[in-house]
């Protein structure tokens, strides 16, 4: 009779490396407040997500010029869709942005890019995918603040565990905050003790507006405008290019600088601005 055949010892070792790193996790997730029970929920039995991986090591090189960035992003749909949203949702989104002095176009603007007004929220599991890519040292020290501040929002009972869902970078809910990024500026619009930006329009709202609000937005003043090639900057401006020398030319102020703030692309930022205008108008 043959003899069982042992487990490749790779498979053995592997295992036995994820686990013992996983204690590692558990232990710093502990220290920083996260409840045993919330531990075990979470990552008794994580498994690495490949997916994750492939992603990470394959990101596409970001060469879409901003004529074409700007079709996609700042679609005749996507501003159809806004202006009806804007107008569905406007005193609950002027509950919070009024205060703020921010537009509720702005507000709008940010969630339709982020996540398609909520209809785009990514698919992974937030705390597997985070581990996945620390475990795998893709850029472990930033995402290992991600993981354990994941686990902190688990543990402070705002989302359910099976709900955490995002993106494979741990972007999360209908404004894509990133875990320490929920930690920093995720607000509760409605009172009930939650933060919940996957499925509560209120709180999502608040949390946009407060983000805007703590990173420096000036109420009254605009994000730019497009201006005669050649402008020069004025005070507290800057004079943006996205095409180079024969493209738009862009005025922008502080206010586009704290667009900045959430992502940190010209292009980004000129289409949450450009998104902003074209609902409003």
């Amino acid at each position: 009779m043959a003899a069982l055949t042992p487990l490749p010892a790779l498979a053995q070792t592997s295992e036995a490396k994820f686990a013992a790193w996983l204690r590692g996790v558990r232990a710093e997730a502990a220290r920083a407040g996260v409840d045993e029970g919330t531990l075990a929920a979470a990552l008794d039995g994580i498994e690495e997500v490949p997916r994750v991986m492939e992603l990470a090591r394959n990101q596409p090189e970001f060469k879409m010029t901003f004529e074409r960035y700007q079709e996609i992003v700042v679609s005749p749909e996507r501003i159809s869709r806004g202006r009806a949203l804007l107008a569905e949702n406007r005193s609950a989104i002027d509950r919070f942005a009024v205060p703020a002095g921010v537009p509720a176009s702005i507000v709008v603007a940010l969630w339709g890019i982020e996540s398609n007004y909520g209809t785009r929220l990514g698919d992974f599991d937030v705390v597997p995918a985070l581990a996945t890519l620390v475990y795998n040292g893709f850029r472990a020290q930033f995402f290992r603040a991600q993981l354990i501040a994941a686990l902190k929002i688990l543990s402070q009972g705002h989302v359910g565990l099976a709900a955490m869902k995002g993106s494979w970078a741990g972007a999360m809910g209908q404004c894509q905050f990133i875990p320490t990024s929920f930690i920093a500026y995720a607000a509760d619009g409605d009172g009930d003790g939650r933060m919940d930006i996957w499925t509560n329009k209120l709180d999502v709202f608040a949390s946009i507006v407060n983000y805007l609000r703590r990173v420096g937005w000036r109420p009254g003043v605009r994000w730019g405008e497009e201006v005669p090639a050649g402008t020069a900057a004025a005070q507290g401006t800057r004079i943006v290019r996205p095409a180079g020398a024969g493209g738009p030319t862009f005025q922008t102020t502080e206010n586009f600088r704290a667009i900045l703030r959430w992502n940190q692309s010209d292009f980004f930022a000129l289409a949450v601005g450009l998104l902003s205008d074209r609902i409003a108008a």
